[in-house]
């Protein structure tokens, strides 16, 4: 568990975060910008929206829940079994979450399009859709820096590891840390 503990801080200490136009941006500055973004979104009547795969959509459907409940932030994920069946089973997986978009998403939302490896393609398509809609995209990934994913928000935070888990476990806390300070920002506001 140590060596766990002390290879997870190395992995949390070297999170790359950069901005839509591939410019460097501190960890501390991005998480201050998304929740300047969100919170700026809101007041102008928009939501959020979260998706992910596997793992990832069970960060999507927590975060979602959490900024709803806990942060008062209008949010949903896209994770309805039966939602994800119809569309992968009629229009192809890798437009399950693009489509959704497309139909209820709206100028001035905003997306976190959450994917360990970046390269998910349903991912990509609906970062892409969202962008075309004029959401505000923030992404989450990991695994090569070159994944397609990194390069689609306004906010790119990218995990610097190969582990499923290091990946996985940083999203939930940069999340959680996002809906903290949203919590946080709520509570002073009122």
């Amino acid at each position: 568990m140590k060596n766990f503990i002390k290879e997870l801080n190395e992995v949390f200490s070297k999170i790359e975060v950069t901005d839509e136009k591939g410019k460097a941006v501190s960890l501390d500055k991005a998480i201050k910008r998304t929740v300047s973004l969100v919170l700026a979104h809101k007041r102008a009547g928009n939501k959020t929206i979260v998706i992910g795969n596997g793992g990832s959509a069970s960060i999507a459907s927590h975060t979602a829940i959490d900024l709803l409940k806990n942060a008062n932030i209008p949010a949903i994920a896209f994770n309805d079994s039966s939602l994800i069946t119809c569309l992968s089973n009629d229009l192809g997986y890798e437009f399950v979450f693009q489509k959704p978009v497309e139909m209820l998403s709206k100028k001035g939302d905003v997306l976190f399009s959450i994917s360990s490896s970046g390269k998910s393609k349903n991912i990509v398509n609906a970062s892409k859709a969202a962008k075309r809609k004029g959401c505000s995209v923030v992404t989450m990934s990991g695994f090569s820096s070159r994944n397609p994913l990194k390069k689609l928000g306004r906010i790119n935070f990218y995990v610097p590891s190969g582990s499923y888990g290091y990946v996985e476990i940083a999203h939930a806390a940069i999340c959680h840390c996002i809906t903290d300070r949203l919590i946080e920002k709520n509570n002073s506001n009122g």
